[in-house]
């Protein structure tokens, strides 16, 4: 099992509508994943839920978050206490016991059910709350304080006991674009993650600000782990996070050209910089394990370059992945002849997000065991 991010410190790339995807494409070929998102905005959650259901959950587990886990339970019984743990249940109702500096919960609640393969920890508007607690404890894992490196490591432990128990084959873990405290553990404790990116000069600034960023954080991971005991030390993972690769996502194809990548040159001028703003940026030992050639690709060429129109939001709005609309049997009336227009288009996203889902799926393996 690999736990994986999909990150870039520019918002507005289609991060969301990326990662939904490639999990899809990931399930459909046999394979076991979880999307565990820890985006405080909840993206992803209203991307692949219906909103009643989001409401159930969050509604359910309300007074228990307000109230903290131990103050629930006494008034409202361990009975009461365990049934939540019966039913789906967001992140942050898993991370309130660290939140609390209290025992973890008894049980690990079931996760929402997307298919067969494909399921998902949901998000919650409140999960600031865990990042807070990130922020005022960081100091103290320098000592070895055992809260401290729990609430570092927590995020990665919970991915690590649903793929012990559900057996999943890939845990993508959705995050913000921010390079703040929660995505500092986030992203430093999960085994891969790479970048899509937008042909244009902000995209590039986001890949600096990446790479300077993990350069501070693999220092202050490090320093911490030399003065912590072995114990404490199995929480971590074995290696600092490994950079995957770029993509780049949603940019408009321009036919009328030989362009590299079937790119606009004002979109072209941007993207073919990019390998050299990751050799540059990302430091050595964060990118040691992909080849400096196949670092220059992206993942997947042009399998998922180009824009999809509107595509996308009809998928958010059926909640499915785009290739599932051109059969799905409740189009509303004015999508009709839209999807009649363009099923061919339509169908072959799923060629598209397969290929870079097997693409990726090569460089994960270059992680090793």
């Amino acid at each position: 099992m690999k736990i994986l991010s999909v990150f870039n410190n520019k918002g507005g790339v289609g991060k969301t509508t990326l990662t939904y995807h490639l999990a899809h494409a990931l399930s459909e070929e046999g394979n076991k994943v979880l999307l565990l998102d820890a985006d405080p905005q909840c993206n992803l959650t209203i991307y692949s839920m219906d909103v009643d259901d989001i409401h159930s959950i969050w509604e359910e587990e309300d007074e228990c978050i307000y109230m903290g886990v131990e103050e629930f339970a006494n008034k409202k019984g361990k009975d009461i206490m365990a049934a939540l743990q019966d039913n789906v249940r967001s992140l942050h109702f898993l991370l309130q016991p660290t939140i609390d500096g209290v025992s973890e919960h008894e049980k690990l609640a079931p996760p929402y059910k997307i298919n067969k393969n494909l399921h998902m920890i949901p998000g919650r508007l409140s999960l600031h709350e865990f990042e807070e607690k990130v922020s005022s404890r960081w100091s103290d894992a320098y000592r070895g304080d055992s809260l401290a490196i729990r609430t570092l490591t927590r995020i990665r432990n919970i991915s690590e006991e649903y793929g012990k128990k559900y057996k999943y084959n890939y845990i993508i873990v959705d995050t913000s674009p921010s390079l703040g405290a929660l995505n500092k553990t986030i992203i430093s404790t999960v085994d891969g993650f790479f970048v899509p990116a937008a042909p244009d000069m902000f995209s590039l600034y986001g890949i600096r600000n990446i790479g300077a960023s993990l350069v501070k954080w693999h220092e202050e991971f490090e320093i911490i782990f030399k003065l912590i005991s072995t114990e404490k030390r199995n929480l971590f993972p074995k290696k600092f996070v490994q950079f995957l690769g770029y993509t780049i996502y949603n940019a408009k194809k321009y036919t009328r050209t030989d362009s590299q990548w079937n790119l606009a040159q004002a979109h072209l001028k941007y993207a073919i910089q990019i390998p050299d703003i990751i050799r540059k940026y990302i430091d050595k030992d964060i990118r040691e394990v992909i080849p400096d050639e196949l670092l220059a690709a992206p993942i997947g060429g042009e399998a998922i370059m180009h824009t999809h129109n509107t595509f996308p939001a009809m998928a958010q709005h059926y909640r499915v992945p785009m290739w599932k609309i051109a059969d799905f049997k409740k189009l509303d009336r004015e999508d009709r002849n839209t999807v009649n227009g363009q099923r061919e288009g339509i169908l072959s996203t799923k060629s598209g997000y397969t290929n870079f889902a097997r693409s990726l799926i090569q460089r994960i393996e270059l992680l090793g065991n």
